[in-house]
């Protein structure tokens, strides 16, 4: 199972809080571990605008409004930008199949606040990661289903709604789940 260009929905219970409710498109996933990037938890009171002020990096006005996500608990001083795959990093993006990429390096944000960047983005600090067989385990365990990613739902949807329109995908209602495992 490759679980790269998924997205994982948090289970009712999973027991770690930073994950309560979330949806994490997963940006790598091989028998080493798992990367990825949650997509529904914004950070409150703080904008693109912020740290391009911070960076020197000279922005458009549409550009600073984009709101900046708590992308995971490791490395929250490090950005990373999930995007759609018309845009490619001079210096590094990461192909992602299904129609996304992922940049870490400063030039994306630069392109962004000069209008050159992806048509969609979603700019993270932080990011979920996962050891390796953890992620597998925590699949196993009923902390997390697995969907199949859409732009619209990662990009345009209501942070608040992501979740529930995830879950939507699969035909769940949350009021259903439970967040014991079941044994056959």
């Amino acid at each position: 199972m490759d679980l790269t260009g998924k997205l994982l929905v948090a289970m009712p219970g999973m027991g770690d809080p930073r994950f309560e409710h979330s949806v994490v498109f997963i940006c790598a996933y091989s028998p080493e571990g798992a990367m990825g990037l949650i997509v529904n938890k914004p950070a409150p009171d703080l904008k693109l605008s912020d740290i391009l002020d911070q960076l020197e990096i000279t922005k458009s006005d549409a550009a600073g409004c984009l709101p900046i996500y708590f992308g995971g608990p490791v490395e929250t001083a490090r950005g990373f930008v999930l995007h759609t795959d018309d845009y490619a990093s001079r210096l590094q993006s990461l192909e992602i199949e299904g129609g996304y990429g992922m940049t870490a390096t400063l030039d994306v944000l630069e392109d962004i606040a000069n209008g050159s960047g992806p048509q969609k983005a979603l700019v993270t600090l932080g990011y979920a990661g996962w050891g390796p067989g953890q992620l597998d385990g925590e699949i196993a365990r009923n902390g997390w289903l697995t969907v199949e990613p859409a732009s619209d739902l990662i990009f345009d949807a209501p942070n608040e709604k992501k979740w529930m329109a995830a879950l939507d995908t699969l035909g769940i209602d949350p009021l259903g789940l439970s967040a014991a495992a079941g044994r056959a």
